[in-house]
This record gives structure tokens, sequence and C-alpha cells, in this order.
């Protein structure tokens, strides 16, 4: 198959932010400094890659976009969780 070196070190990079995103959300317990909207786009930029790659490209590169894309939703539903626990600290 061929794939491009720059597209998994895009992806690669990008994706490895994700972890500790995560785990900052689940030990901080907060939504403060998170922003839904940046969160959403970047899911949206996500599911367009795997959109191109299912109709024009598929090959291996895929599966990163998948992991990225699973990262990427588990961080906004920590996003969901933790906004409502501010709503509930607040009251």
């Amino acid at each position: 198959m061929d794939f491009s070196f720059f597209e998994v070190g895009m992806l690669f990079c990008f994706g490895f932010a994700w972890p500790a995103n995560i785990y900052k959300s689940l030990i901080s317990r907060t939504a403060k400094g998170k922003s839904m909207l940046f969160l959403l786009a970047i899911l949206l930029g996500y599911m367009s890659g795997i959109i191109h790659k299912l109709l024009y490209s598929r090959d291996i590169v895929l599966l990163l976009y998948i992991l990225n894309f699973v990262m990427v939703l588990t961080d906004i539903v920590l996003c969901l969780r933790n906004q409502k626990r501010d709503r509930m600290a607040a009251k």
C-alpha cells in the first residue's frame, strides 16, 4: 500500500497529545479551560479524514484517523460529564 509518511507524522503528532488531555479531564473533574467548539472542530476534521480514506484512499493510515477520532470523542464525553459536575457544584 502506498501512503504518505507526512500524513502519518501529522496524525501521530496530533494523536500524541490526546491521552494526556484525556487524563487531565479525568483527574481535574472540571471543564474549565476546555472549549467544546474546539473539540468538535477537531472531531469534524478527523471525521473528514476518515471519509476521505474510505472513499478515495484506503490504506493503513485510516486506523490512525479512527484512533484519534475515538480519543477526541472520549475527551468530548469527559468534557460533557465535567460540565455537568461544574453546573452541580455551582448550585
